[in-house]
């Protein structure tokens, strides 16, 4: 691999976020999960589990819900594997084996798969950066590894990337500074040599910004209402509404003096 000349370049890494950066959900969640949570609980069901379907779909949206609460406040990564083990406790099934969650869970994410689509963009952005010397890397926010490195394989960009973090290996997420630098570490590279390109204004961008790194926001599926919340706080170093702007716009970045 070519090295990027660190006398022509502001950066030699580049990380990536996945989700609604490399890939898109297409499709409307709450159509989506209510139909992958049913099929969750099929499959415990025949797995022999004796539960009230419908009421257990209910319990697991309602942990999920409070998952979601607790995952942007503490930045610790709690897996749908630990949340669906402790509903099947409180359900009577006292230490339920690892092999049926996961089978739950790969029938629930099964569904949920078939409606992330790769960015026409990736991986032509992806290869003009490779073709340029750039090292890169990936950083996820998922709650299951299993899933999000099937969503990653999908894009089969895998090969590019030399570090892949996923917060559900890790225990921890963005935007919390210990999975950047992590990143940093396997990459052996210092902060301001690395630029997160993300689409999440509270996770990828402030999350670079405490680790040191600089950052640009993809723009193209920001219109959420944690970005809306965020827009007037926290700011990244360049916005880009496609990935395949990413290229010109490194290669013109100003260079520090």
């Amino acid at each position: 691999m070519t090295e990027p000349n660190p006398t022509t370049r502001p950066f030699q890494v580049v990380l990536f976020d996945l989700g609604s950066t490399l890939i898109n959900f297409e499709g409307k969640w709450p159509d989506i999960m209510p139909q992958a949570n049913r099929q969750m609980v099929e499959t415990l069901l025949d797995l022999g589990y004796r539960l009230d379907a419908p009421r257990f779909c209910a319990d697991f949206e309602l942990s999920m819900q409070d998952y979601y609460v607790e995952r942007d406040t503490e930045f610790i990564e709690y897996t749908t594997e630990f949340i669906l083990h402790n509903l099947l406790e409180k359900n009577g099934y006292r230490d339920p084996p690892p092999e049926h969650t996961r089978l739950a869970l790969d029938s629930l994410y099964k569904i949920t798969q078939t409606h992330w689509k790769v960015e026409a963009d990736a991986r032509p952005t992806v290869e003009a950066l490779h073709a340029c010397g750039y090292h890169m890397g990936l950083i996820s926010n998922a709650a299951d590894a299993k899933d999000a490195h099937i969503l990653l394989d999908k894009t089969r960009l895998r090969p590019f990337f030399e570090v892949v973090i996923i917060s559900a290996d890790v225990g921890v997420r963005k935007p919390a500074p210990r999975i950047f630098e992590l990143a940093l570490k396997q990459l052996g590279v210092q902060p301001h040599q690395t630029v997160m390109v993300g689409d999440t204004l509270g996770a990828d961008i402030l999350g670079a910004r405490n680790a040191g790194l600089s950052s640009i926001w993809v723009t193209r599926h920001a219109d959420t209402p944690d970005n809306r919340a965020h827009e007037d706080t926290i700011q990244p170093d360049a916005a880009i509404t496609n990935l395949s702007e990413l290229p010109a716009l490194l290669k013109n970045w100003p260079q520090k003096s």
